[in-house]
């Protein structure tokens, strides 16, 4: 069975709503952030203190672990895109999922001091999604916008579970 592997900018949603899709669908759910700080043994944020390049590679070597599993659904961090190799390892037991938040929407809701990459400020969110855009959608099998309320958007991504043979 493929893994339902989500995808996205930070506070897309990408864990609240694998969490609901994981409960509908009877699978597990995996958030690959704390996955990442069990395997390094570090926090995210201490990883960021010796440079973005050490998390990266913390972060790839959790993905490699993630992406042998079966059946699951994945909520990947934010930046799993700006690697190639990445996606090539989630493509092969998985699909992917772009859960597509605007930054604005993003803004009024996610604390930006508990991310790393989001410390900077708001203007960083829109500079990142501009960054990162492309990547999502280069990245995902299909792509569900999360607009609107939280139901809505979970019909959404169901459908596509099911557009996609996953359900």
């Amino acid at each position: 069975m493929k893994n339902i592997v989500l995808i996205g900018m930070p506070g897309s949603g990408k864990t609240t709503f694998g969490r609901y899709l994981a409960e509908m669908l009877r699978r597990d759910f995996i958030d690959a952030d704390p996955e990442i700080e069990k395997d390094a043994g570090r926090s995210i944020p201490e990883l960021f203190e010796d440079g973005e390049d050490v998390f990266r590679e913390a972060e790839s070597a959790t993905v490699l672990r993630l992406a042998a599993l079966q059946g699951k659904v994945l909520a990947m961090g934010g930046g799993v895109v700006l690697r190639p190799e990445n996606i090539t390892r989630l493509h092969r037991t998985g699909m992917i999922i772009f859960l597509d938040r605007a930054p604005a929407d993003i803004i009024k809701d996610v604390d930006t001091t508990t991310r790393p990459l989001l410390t900077a400020g708001r203007e960083r969110i829109f500079n990142l999604y501009a960054q990162r855009q492309q990547l999502y959608l280069a990245a995902a099998d299909c792509v569900v916008p999360n607009r609107g309320p939280v139901k809505e958007v979970l019909k959404q991504l169901f459908q596509a579970v099911k557009d996609l043979n996953l359900a």
